[in-house]
């Protein structure tokens, strides 16, 4: 057992990461190659050349080879876990028909499909026909089939980014349940494709044959081709298992597999989830995505423009830190937590909200982000305390709506994602939630999460429960600071969750004169 390895092939957003895990949850070795070739023909459109996915991951497998020293003899099998929501149109040869459109990516459809009376009539009547709007607008396959028709005709697959790897990979068109989170016709209740006669086969012009064959995650689904291992090096018959979306295995990676720990995930987009074996809506009508770990479901609350902030500051007001990182060879973050430290709790009263990206429900697709509270001592270091705060205050009301929705408190938060190496960041969470929060024994989660699936699914560990006890543990705890979270307990409540339902009328005012963000 101490010589097995797998390997996991994390697709992220900004890059892709070849990664081998051993069986006690180490990471042996790492190789990581950016993604730099989105396109963004229009304002709000982001694409990128399926190719350029496919490669950016070999360059990736390639760097590995070349870097370890673990024999390849030695690695069981394969994972691969990516973003979510980016979707691939396919030709009956396989071959990619246009750019794969992002999960950020804002364009929205004009011409609508027109669903059965009886299935506007029920959304109006439960208070839903501006979510399924909203649905049908932002649907891509919605948005091609009106503006490119012609590939449209020609998709013989739709495929979401961790299908079309699972194809590049086995020759097979099979995709993990795990994975489905897109505007795709998938029952989310009882994974599995939805029934012929639900709404979504009438809110968009997918049919059945156009999708994959589904596949419990932490199942084999085929082996790696001659062709996949000569552009990647990986040995040639090697399995393949069924991984999970991105979040999905972040949670099962940091060992959130219960209602009562919270999984925090600091990436570009912030989500809170916990993982539980029943039902659970968060938001009415909005369903829970499936959990990496086969059965159970993840009841994500998301904030889109998460640690995306964090880089937005640093691009717009962090010139000084960029030029001091690169003059003294440090990380540019923790000149930032330098700021953040630099400021008391609360930001001397600098307030937060957010929602840079419009929401469905909560928030509604009218919000805006919002900074009040200004006065004549902030600085950049305040505002960017503010930032940190701000998201922390977002997923503990979203962690509030979870244990309402599901009766189940939540006692401890672990923390994962990019902005789980910031100290100032996870001190500050702990702060507002006023609960001990933990940091997984690595950054990788995801990919590590990737690997339990394969060392369950090859009879590594004998079940999931022995392979999350041998593989995940927790590093750095961060306790709450009394006096802090006393300062958070008064701002939260009585400012933060007051921001939204006050400033909404003013959002609505926003949206009619300047026309963004559009309405559906």
């Amino acid at each position: 057992m101490s010589n097995d390895y797998l390997l996991a092939i994390d697709n992220g957003t900004q890059s892709v990461r070849a990664l081998l895990f051993d069986l006690h949850g180490n990471l042996v070795d790492k190789a990581q190659v950016s993604i730099d070739t989105y396109q963004s023909p229009q304002p709000g459109w982001v694409e990128n050349d399926p190719e350029d996915f496919w490669h950016a991951l070999s360059r990736a497998c390639q760097h590995l080879w070349a870097n370890t020293s673990a024999p390849k003899s030695a690695i069981r099998g394969v994972v691969i876990t990516t973003q979510r929501g980016t979707v691939v149109n396919l030709d009956a040869d396989g071959k990619p028909l246009r750019p794969a459109i992002l999960w950020l990516d804002q364009r929205r459809a004009d011409k609508l499909p027109k669903l059965s009376w009886w299935w506007r009539l029920l959304f109006r009547a439960i208070g839903m026909h501006n979510t399924l709007q909203h649905f049908l607008h932002e649907a891509e396959a919605n948005w091609i089939a009106q503006h490119q028709p012609d590939i449209w005709a020609r998709t013989h697959k739709f495929l979401l980014l961790s299908g079309y790897l699972n194809y590049r990979f086995t020759g097979r068109y099979v995709d993990a349940i795990g994975s489905q989170v897109g505007y795709v016709p998938f029952d989310y209740k009882k994974g599995c494709w939805a029934p012929r006669h639900d709404w979504k086969w009438q809110a968009m012009p997918i049919s059945p044959s156009m999708l994959p064959e589904l596949a419990a995650s932490g199942t084999i689904i085929g082996k790696v081709t001659a062709q996949t291992a000569a552009d990647t090096g990986i040995p040639e018959g090697l399995p393949v298992i069924a991984g999970a979306a991105d979040k999905a295995c972040e949670v099962l990676g940091a060992g959130c597999i219960s209602p009562e720990t919270a999984c925090l995930s600091f990436g570009t987009a912030a989500t809170i989830n916990t993982t539980t074996k029943r039902y659970v809506e968060a938001t009415p009508f909005v369903p829970p995505y499936p959990a990496a770990l086969p059965g159970h479901y993840n009841t994500e609350v998301q904030i889109t423009r998460g640690f995306w902030m964090v880089s937005w500051f640093k691009e717009q007001f962090g010139l000084q830190e960029r030029l001091t990182a690169e003059s003294s060879g440090v990380a540019v973050e923790s000149l930032f937590d330098d700021l953040v430290n630099a400021v008391p709790p609360g930001a001397q009263g600098l307030m937060l909200q957010p929602f840079w990206n419009p929401g469905i429900k909560v928030p509604g697709p009218e919000a805006k982000g919002a900074i009040i509270g200004f006065g004549d001592v902030h600085t950049r270091a305040h505002l960017y305390r503010a930032i940190l705060e701000g998201l922390a205050y977002a997923l503990r009301e979203a962690g509030e709506r979870i244990a309402t929705r599901s009766g189940v408190a939540i006692k401890r938060v672990r923390i994962s994602g990019g902005g789980s190496q910031s100290d100032a960041a996870m001190q500050i969470t702990a702060d507002v939630f006023n609960l001990p929060c933990e940091r997984p024994h690595l950054y990788e989660t995801s990919g590590l999460g990737a690997a339990i699936l394969g060392a369950v699914a090859l009879g590594l560990h004998p079940d999931f429960d022995s392979a999350i006890r041998n593989m995940t543990r927790v590093g750095k705890v961060f306790e709450p600071v009394a006096e802090h979270a006393a300062i958070y307990q008064q701002l939260y409540p009585k400012v933060y969750k007051r921001m939204y339902e006050r400033l909404q009328p003013l959002y609505h005012a926003i949206r009619e004169i300047t026309g963004y963000p559009r309405r559906a």
